[in-house]
C-alpha cells in the first residue's frame, strides 16, 4: 500500500495490487485509441476499429468494485459516512475540474456544421456556465446541450462514467456496505440477469450508452454500472487471490484482445454480439481482475521494470481518461469537415494520441499529485502527514 494510508490513518498493512493498476492504464490507453478510430467509422457499429473499446468502462466499474471493497470493506469502524465521501472527493474531483476545464478552453476550436452543429451557436456566457455545472458534476439534460450529442456533460463527455461511479459510492457508503455477502450475490445475479437479457434480447446487441440523461439511456448506464460494480465488490471479499505467474501480460493480452474484438455477427443477428459482450463482462472482466489481483511483479522494496511499468500506468490512467476527450472533439471536427480517410488521418491520429497523453501526465504530475496532497493536508485530522495517490486508484 502507498504512504496514503497512513495518511488517513490506518493500518499500513494490506497488500498492493500493481498488476490492477497496470491494467487500467492499458485499458484507458484502448479507450483512446478506440475513440479515435470511432471517428472514422461514420457512426457505423459494425464497420469499426477497436471495435469493443466502449467496454472498458464495464472493466473498469468492475475494478472499482474490487478495489473500494478491498480498501474499505474493514474501515467502517473508525471511519465515518463522511470521512469516506471526502476520501473519494478528494481522489476523483480534481481531475473531474481539469477535464471540464481543458473541453471548455478547446471548445470552439471543434466547429463542425456536420457533426457539432450547435458551437457557434454557443456565447461565452453560456459556455463558462456549462463548464462550472460540469465541474460540479450536475448532469444536463438535451434542452441544454451545446454540442449536439445530447451528452450529460457537454464539454467532456467520458465524464458520465464518473457521474455513476459517485451513484456507486454513494450506494456503496449508505448501504451497499452493510449487505451479506449471500444477499450481496443475489443482487449480483439478479443484475447480471438482467443485463444478460438486455444485451441479448435487447433491440441493440451491444451496452453502448449511458452519457445522456435521455430516458432509454439512464436504464442503459444504471444496468451498465450495477453488475460489475457489485460483481467487483463481491470479488473482493468472496475469492481469495491466488499467485499467477506472468500475469501482467496475460491480463494486458485479454484486455486489448476483449476491446479490440471485431462486432460478432451483423444486423440481423445482434444477439451474437450481445452475447459476446455478456461473455466479457459477466466472466471475462471478473477473471482478469482476479488474476491480476493474484499477480506478483517481484519485492515491493525494489520494484522490477514490469512493476514501474504498472505504478506509471495506474497513475496515468485516470488523468489520461478524463481528459482526453476534447482531443477526440478537435479531431473528429477536422476530419468530418475535410472528409479525411483514416490512411490520411493517421500521422494526426498519432499527434492527437500523444498529444492527450502528455497532456495527461502534465495535469498528474504538476495538479493532481499536488492538489490531492494538499487537500489531504487540508482535511485529515488523524496526522500531519500528507499524500498524493490513494491505494483505489481507478477511474471510476
Amino acid at each position: 500500500m502507498t504512504t496514503s494510508t497512513r495518511a488517513a490513518g490506518f493500518a499500513d498493512s494490506k497488500r498492493h495490487y500493481p498488476i490492477l493498476d497496470g491494467l487500467r492504464g492499458v485499458a484507458a490507453l484502448m479507450v483512446v485509441l478506440f475513440h479515435l478510430f470511432e471517428v472514422h467509422a461514420d457512426n457505423d457499429r459494425f464497420d469499426q476499429h477497436i471495435n469493443h473499446g466502449y467496454l472498458a468502462v464495464d472493466f473498469f466499474f468492475v475494478l472499482s468494485g474490487f478495489v473500494i471493497g478491498y480498501a474499505y470493506d474493514d474501515r467502517w469502524r473508525d471511519m465515518t459516512t463522511l470521512d469516506f465521501f471526502k476520501r473519494r472527493l478528494i481522489r476523483l474531483h480534481p481531475m473531474i475540474v481539469a477535464g471540464m476545464l481543458v473541453g471548455a478552453l478547446m471548445f470552439y476550436f471543434e466547429v463542425s456544421h456536420v457533426v457539432f452543429p450547435l458551437i457557434q451557436e454557443t456565447p461565452r456566457w453560456l459556455l463558462l456556465v456549462m463548464m462550472v455545472i460540469g465541474m460540479l458534476l450536475v448532469p444536463v439534460g438535451p434542452a441544454f446541450d451545446i454540442r449536439g450529442w445530447s451528452e450529460m456533460y457537454p464539454l467532456n463527455g467520458p465524464a458520465w462514467s464518473l457521474f455513476y461511479e459517485y451513484v456507486a459510492n454513494i450506494l456503496y457508503a449508505l448501504v451497499v456496505r452493510r449487505f451479506s455477502n449471500l444477499l450481496l450475490a443475489l443482487c449480483v445475479f439478479v443484475a447480471g440477469a438482467a443485463l444478460v437479457n438486455h444485451l441479448v434480447a435487447g433491440p441493440s446487441g451491444d451496452v453502448i450508452g449511458g452519457w445522456s440523461l435521455e430516458p432509454e439511456q439512464v436504464p442503459i448506464g444504471l444496468m451498465r454500472l450495477i453488475y460489475p460494480f457489485f460483481a467487483g465488490l463481491l470479488l473482493s471479499r468472496a475469492a481469495a487471490p491466488g499467485r499467477i505467474k506472468h500475469a501482467f501480460p496475460l491480463c494486458s493480452l485479454i484486455v486489448i484482445a476483449v476491446l479490440a474484438w471485431p462486432r460478432v455477427g451483423g444486423p440481423q443477428t445482434l444477439w451474437m454480439n450481445g452475447l459476446y459482450e455478456a461473455f466479457c463482462i459477466v466472466v471475462v472482466f471478473p477473471l482478469v481482475v482476479w488474476l491480476g489481483a493474484s499477480g506478483e511483479l517481484g519485492s515491493s522494496a525494489k520494484p522490477g521494470a514490469a512493476a514501474r511499468l504498472c505504478g506509471f500506468l495506474g497513475a496515468l490512467s485516470y488523468p489520461l481518461y478524463i481528459t482526453h476527450y476534447p482531443f477526440i472533439y478537435v479531431y473528429t471536427a477536422w476530419v468530418r469537415n475535410h472528409d479525411v480517410p483514416l490512411a490520411k488521418g493517421a500521422p494526426v491520429m498519432v499527434v492527437a494520441f500523444a498529444a492527450a497523453v502528455l497532456l495527461a501526465w502534465l495535469f498528474l504530475r504538476f495538479y493532481d499529485i499536488p492538489v490531492r496532497a494538499w487537500l489531504t493536508r487540508r482535511t485529515s485530522k488523524r496526522t500531519s502527514q500528507a499524500t498524493a495517490v490513494e491505494p483505489e486508484r481507478h477511474l471510476g
